[in-house]
């Protein structure tokens, strides 16, 4: 049995974003409850030479909604990156999993075998639909979710395994 592109990317999208949605909301609620001020966590880091939480969403929403764009062969949406608060993070985080589950499956059709194209710092790369989903857009997205959790994590936000699959 083989399953297509849209079905191989966008429901991996979908769960991911929920569960980093998720995880974003537990921390909300942990820093109200607590008092905390959110920018102790929002601009938070797990290493100084790596980007803070809020750059991470941000991040991890351009894979999804990038990745599903050039995989159905649609012009890839451009977001200013301006959210300062948790609210805006998941406000962002449902704007990308709205736009992945409004693309038409249907344009997704040979995305497995449809060049996309990349530039990045000035070089471009070029792969196949699936090459690109398998080395760049899910390693690139799960990368930054997983980033996302454990700034988190790390920091006294109770979530576990359950919370980042997004079935908690």
């Amino acid at each position: 049995m083989s399953i297509s592109i849209h079905q191989a990317s966008v429901p991996v999208f979908i769960q991911g974003l929920k569960g980093l949605k998720g995880v974003l909301t537990k921390a909300a609620a942990l820093v109200e409850a607590k008092k905390w001020d959110p920018d102790a966590l929002l601009k938070a880091r797990l290493y100084p030479d790596m980007f803070p939480l809020i750059r991470q969403v941000q991040i991890a929403t351009d894979f999804a909604k990038g990745g599903a764009a050039r995989l159905a062969a649609v012009e890839v949406p451009a977001w200013d990156d301006v959210e300062t608060s948790f609210e805006g993070l998941i406000a962002r985080v449902d704007r990308a999993i709205a736009y992945v589950e409004g693309l038409d499956p249907a344009a997704f059709e040979g995305g497995d075998d449809r060049d996309v194209q990349l530039v990045r710092r000035g070089e471009t790369y070029t792969f196949k639909g699936l090459d690109y989903l398998q080395a760049q857009a899910m390693p690139n997205f799960f990368f930054h979710i997983t980033t996302a959790y454990a700034i988190l994590r790390h920091n006294g936000v109770e979530v576990g395994k359950r919370d980042f699959l997004g079935t908690a």
